[in-house]
């Protein structure tokens, strides 16, 4: 059974038994999706609209990150995201994520929930969600993207979503210059992108981990 965990800042992550394996850092979950999405991802494309592609949907926190970013500032973004296992509303509703929010967290928090899955909704200023119930294994998404939110289950976890194939999908939904971000630094899924035509870069990681992934489509 999925266990609701403090994580270092306040934030709330999920750990899944299962697997043994937590949906974000225990070294403080915010503080990872701002560090590895926000800054060194959203802030790094100036695209207008811009069109974003998350493998793993999963506690939303990234698509309310990325809603209350875009709110505050001025270009369009249009957020796709992809999930296999959509969680259940009793857990959604125990988490803590609208308190690092700001005032309208709570409100923005709901309606990505709230949305209805494969319809893309208008949840606030700047801010377009279509959430997708999907196997991204089995089933390659369609449309060009700008920016990349990979964030599935770690590959010892979930081997079979950082496959060279797996990045070969994305490429092909990826244009030139896009970037992808990702929380992993091993030296397999380095080599994958660079397979697909990512010219990956290193990053320092967030608090926890040293390193971290940041590819550029060439």
């Amino acid at each position: 059974m999925i266990q609701l965990i403090s994580t270092y800042d306040g934030s709330h992550t999920l750990y899944v038994p299962e697997l043994d394996e937590h949906y974000h850092s225990v070294y403080g979950a915010v503080q990872e999706s701002e560090f590895i999405f926000i800054r060194n991802g959203f802030d790094s494309c100036d695209t207008d609209p811009l069109n974003i592609l998350e493998v793993g949907f999963g506690t939303g926190l990234n698509a309310l990150l990325t809603a209350v970013k875009s709110m505050a500032g001025s270009k369009e973004v249009n957020f796709t995201s992809l999930e296999k296992y959509p969680l259940d509303n009793g857990i959604i509703n125990a988490l803590n994520y609208n308190i690092f929010a700001g005032e309208k967290g709570r409100e923005i928090f709901d309606l990505i929930h709230s949305s209805p899955w494969n319809t893309r909704v208008n949840i606030c200023r700047n801010f377009n969600l279509k959430k997708i119930e999907t196997d991204f294994t089995k089933e390659q998404p369609s449309g060009i993207y700008n920016l990349i939110y990979f964030d599935a289950f770690g590959p010892d976890k979930q081997p079979e979503m950082w496959t060279r194939e797996i990045f070969t999908g994305i490429a092909s939904v990826t244009e030139k210059n896009g970037i992808l971000v990702t929380y992993s630094a091993k030296g397999e899924v380095k080599r994958n992108l660079k397979a697909c035509g990512f010219e990956v870069t290193l990053l320092p990681g967030p608090p926890g981990k040293r390193q971290m992934i940041r590819a550029v489509k060439i």
